[in-house]
């Protein structure tokens, strides 16, 4: 699933080309694509034309389009959701669930087209604040790293699965969790509420630190699944320490790294330099 630095990538490709510029059509070519829409795919159609782009905007994983006088357009990537522009008819993929064209404000017609293989990404018109509910990610001006690092303190719950919780804070998934606490040398699996402030406080900055890395390197591909708004993959994938590394070596201690099972997942970490202290 794209997490942050793969989002923040979407995004400024989007709004780099499409900011100022106006919906002029919109088919939907798959239902689950608008789920959670009321009134489906004619209220996303309808909602849409004429609508122009005056921001496009981010909070975690989550992507949106702020529609002037409109309120926003929410897209959710999913595991697999790609934003591709490009000229009327470029993209070809049997996995095309909505195509929008657009008009900018010079004057160019492109097309902006969502592919989603797995459907489980969609696209919704919403309010004022798409996502209330998620917290601010590390990255965001307004974090408050300490205040966060309390909220985190006060969960019994493992580290790992509060670094996903993007009620805490937002943006960090399965791949980063791993790379952050590898940084930080914290076990995935040690208490929350048995950790020091300062020792939080180190997580969540090296959870920032490694996402600003994954970014300049236009994120994380391990597949096709994962795409920028031309189609190119990111290169993060060649500097990962922890996700991913099951058998090699550590690159801090050059213990063999571990791979185990954990909530449907797998969590990749050193069993020697990841400490339960």
């Amino acid at each position: 699933m794209p997490e942050l630095p793969e989002v923040e990538v979407v995004r400024r490709g989007l709004a780099e080309h499409i900011l100022g510029a106006e919906f002029q059509h919109t088919d939907v070519l798959h239902p689950r694509a608008v789920r959670g829409q009321d009134g489906g795919a004619a209220a996303i159609a309808a909602g849409l034309s004429g609508a122009r782009v005056a921001d496009v905007r981010r909070r975690g994983k989550y992507l949106w389009l702020e529609l002037a006088e409109r309120g926003n357009l929410l897209v959710h990537l999913g595991m697999s959701g790609q934003m591709l522009l490009g000229e009327p008819g470029q993209v070809v993929s049997p996995h095309v669930r909505i195509r929008s064209r657009l008009v900018t404000a010079l004057g160019e017609t492109l097309e902006l087209t969502f592919v989603d293989q797995r459907t489980f990404g969609r696209w919704e018109l919403t309010g004022a604040d798409p996502v209330p509910h998620i917290a601010l990610d590390p990255m965001d001006p307004a974090f408050d790293p300490v205040e966060t690092a309390r909220s985190v303190r006060r969960r019994r719950s493992e580290i790992k699965r509060v670094l996903l919780d993007q009620t805490v804070v937002s943006g960090i998934g399965n791949i980063y969790a791993d790379e952050a606490l590898w940084a930080a040398g914290v076990h995935p699996r040690k208490r929350a509420s048995a950790m020091r402030q300062q020792d939080v406080l180190r997580v969540l900055d090296a959870a920032r630190q490694v996402m600003e890395r994954a970014l300049d390197a236009g994120g994380t591909s391990f597949d096709d699944l994962y795409v920028n708004v031309n189609g190119a993959s990111g290169y993060f994938s060649r500097s990962l320490n922890a996700y991913g590394r099951a058998g090699e070596p550590c690159h801090r201690c050059g213990t063999a790294m571990v791979r185990e099972q954990w909530m449907n997942r797998s969590s990749h970490f050193c069993p020697v330099c990841q400490t339960m202290r």
